[in-house]
């Protein structure tokens, strides 16, 4: 693994300076920027993100790629370019080379954002929940990139578990076969992303930032695999879309979906457009309500991390 200042990435002058004197940093990604959020809510969103993080003590790294070259913290022009700029493409992991040898600009997911964080030397990364092994993944093998890169990246995620669109006993028996350490944050039930449990019964239970951080370390003092941690922090329940609400759209997207044949990587921004479009904007809601806390926690852990 390379450095922040690698000359393959464009770290900003603010993340340099903090990795450079040890100070914590927390990646944030970018798709819910450019493809998550209406304008001009996605901008405030994105401001109100990184300012959890100074507020917490840390710098956030707010990672996309901007013509060809990925840059590892935005300044104020960059955030806005992201946030407004028509055509900027989804970028995952296997993205990146086409777009730097095509000067291409975008947004990133979860797996191109764990990586390039890893790559920059960034250890904890923020999120709203992760991708997964999809529904009928017997029939059509739709599984999300997120997991292999999880798989090889060594990188702190916290999430408020898989978006609920997916699979989620599966994804976690992949999560286990894959070596990806999971552990619930002061919780015994892995969150539902929407819904704060999903019902599903999780092995590891942390209660503090410094537990991730001690599990942190003794990722690398043990060696082996360069996978990831993922820290799987509930939505807090008097911020969670309604269960019976979810559920009953959810059911009726999964129905339309098949009806008109959506499938691929058409089906995620298809699913949670018919939530968001479904429950009025509350779904939308708790991803947000998901994503503050993650982010108050990752900072959290960040600091507890950046102590020798």
């Amino acid at each position: 693994m390379r450095s922040a200042t690698d000359s393959v990435l464009q770290p900003s002058d603010e993340v340099v300076e903090a990795m450079a004197g040890g100070a914590p940093v927390v990646a944030l990604e970018s798709t819910i920027i450019s493809h998550g959020l209406p304008q001009p809510r996605n901008l405030e969103v994105a401001r109100e993100l990184e300012g959890i993080v100074r507020a917490a003590g840390a710098v956030p790294a707010t990672i996309a790629v901007l013509d060809g070259v990925p840059r590892i913290g935005l300044n104020e022009v960059e955030l806005e370019r992201i946030a407004t700029e028509s055509g900027l493409r989804k970028l995952g992991q296997r993205d990146l080379p086409m777009a730097a040898a095509l000067k291409a600009s975008g947004a990133t997911t979860v797996s191109a954002t764990s990586f390039l964080a890893a790559r920059a030397g960034i250890r904890v990364f923020a999120t709203g929940g992760l991708g997964g092994v999809h529904r009928g993944w017997t029939d059509d093998q739709d599984e999300s990139a997120d997991l292999d890169t999880l798989a090889r990246t060594r990188i702190t995620v916290v999430c408020a578990g898989v978006k609920s669109i997916l699979d989620v006993p599966a994804t976690l028996q992949r999560l286990e076969t894959r070596g990806v350490t999971v552990a619930g944050y002061r919780t015994d039930t892995f969150p539902g992303f929407y819904l704060h449990p999903s019902g599903q019964p999780i092995d590891w239970r942390i209660e503090s930032p410094g537990d991730a951080a001690a599990v942190m370390r003794g990722q690398d003092a043990l060696g082996g695999q360069e996978s990831a941690f993922i820290v799987a922090n509930p939505v807090p329940e008097d911020q969670q879309l309604d269960p019976g609400l979810h559920d009953r759209i959810l059911a009726e997207a999964l129905a339309a979906a098949e009806r008109d044949g959506v499938k691929g990587q058409a089906i995620t921004p298809f699913l949670l457009g018919y939530l968001v479009d479904g429950t009025g904007g509350a779904s939308l809601e708790a991803n947000l309500a998901a994503v503050r806390g993650n982010t108050a926690l990752a900072a959290e852990i960040a600091l507890a991390w950046a102590k020798p």
